[in-house]
This record gives C-alpha cells, sequence and structure tokens, in this order.
C-alpha cells in the first residue's frame, strides 16, 4: 500500500505539470488603445443642460476612444458649451485634451422646432470632427436639419461612431485636424464652413 501512495505522490505532480505547463492556443488579449478623455463645461448653457448630459452619454454609449466628462473647473475644459440666441455653430476638431473648442447652442434652431436634444449632440459630433451632410437620413446624426423638424434621433449612426472613433485612434495621433482653427454653422439655408477665428 505504501508503494501504491509513493508512486501516486510522484504520479499526481507529473500529470499536473503536463496539463498546467502547456501554453495556449489563443493569442495574448491585445492591449486597449488609451481612451482620449475631452472635458466640457456646461456651466454657460443654461436650459441646455439635460439636451448636453443626453447627447454627451449617446456619444460615450457610441465610441470606445474618446470619452467626454465634465470639467472638474470651468477653466479647464476642453471645449465649452454655450447657450445663444442665433444658430447653432461648433468649432470643428476633432478637439485633444487641452484644446479650445465652443459649440454655440443656437435658440433659432429650436424656434424653427428641431429636437434640443438632436442639436446638442449633433454639434458634439462636430467637437468630435464630424462635419455635416444634410443630404443624410434621420438616422445619420449629422445630417442635422436636413430631415426637417420631424426628425428626432440624437443617436450618432454606426459610421459616425467608426468615424469619430478612427479620429481619436492610438491616443488621437491620427487626427486629421483642420490648418487652422474652423467654426462649423448650422444654418437652415446651406452648410456654411467659416474661416478661422
Amino acid at each position: 500500500m505504501k508503494k501504491r501512495i509513493v508512486a501516486m505522490a510522484v504520479l499526481v505532480p507529473a500529470l499536473l505539470g503536463t496539463t498546467c505547463g502547456v501554453a495556449s492556443a489563443q493569442p495574448a488579449p491585445k492591449a486597449p488603445s488609451s481612451v482620449v478623455t475631452l472635458t466640457y463645461d456646461a456651466s454657460r448653457a443654461g436650459q441646455w443642460s439635460a439636451a448636453i448630459t443626453q447627447g454627451v452619454q449617446n456619444w460615450n454609449d457610441a465610441v470606445h476612444n474618446v470619452h467626454l466628462v465634465p470639467a472638474s473647473s470651468p477653466g479647464s475644459a476642453d471645449y465649452v458649451y454655450v447657450a445663444t440666441s442665433g444658430w447653432p455653430e461648433t468649432t470643428l476638431g476633432p478637439i485633444l485634451p487641452g484644446g479650445s473648442g465652443e459649440v454655440e447652442l443656437g435658440q433659432e434652431a429650436v424656434d424653427e422646432g428641431y429636437d434640443v436634444t438632436r442639436i446638442a449632440a449633433h454639434e458634439t459630433g462636430h467637437i468630435l470632427g464630424l462635419l455635416d451632410d444634410y443630404t443624410g437620413p434621420c438616422s445619420e446624426l449629422m445630417s442635422g436639419h436636413g430631415p426637417g423638424t420631424s426628425c428626432t434621433n440624437a443617436l450618432p449612426s454606426a459610421a459616425e461612431a467608426a468615424q469619430v472613433d478612427e479620429n481619436y485612434a492610438d491616443g488621437g495621433s491620427a487626427a486629421v485636424r483642420p490648418d487652422h482653427r474652423q467654426t462649423v454653422v448650422d444654418v437652415w439655408t446651406a452648410p456654411v464652413l467659416a474661416a478661422s477665428r
């Protein structure tokens, strides 16, 4: 009996070593690329607060390479939201940490009947580097006012989210930024890309 116990004591570690020491055939998981965190200040956005919160959440739910969070103090934000009386206009990104973007949330668009959350999310899309596509369907957030006031979709499409993820891949190092600061003005008559400010 003692010989059997001794044999088992030698055999068990040997068997465990052969099964535990085998390398996995699956590759090691790829390290995630660094996520860019952009901070924003909505302290001057007045009644737009809930629309901004929802619009930001919609982007955070859709993208992986950038995350939008409120700034710890107004002066430290990468971009700001401001309520204005005119048409919406926004600095064209992609804005990166340390940037100085501005989203003007214009009351004229609300007066015309456009959805406030769609406006806030759409303008945030410009901060993230997306241009307007007014000929697009309502399912595309960057179609803006093109589909009319009945369109209340405030979610980016899969293609729009993929473009933002591309803009912020590898910490935003590959982002194609405008040569100079540009502002996108969203008005019904025609898309306008203003020169530098």
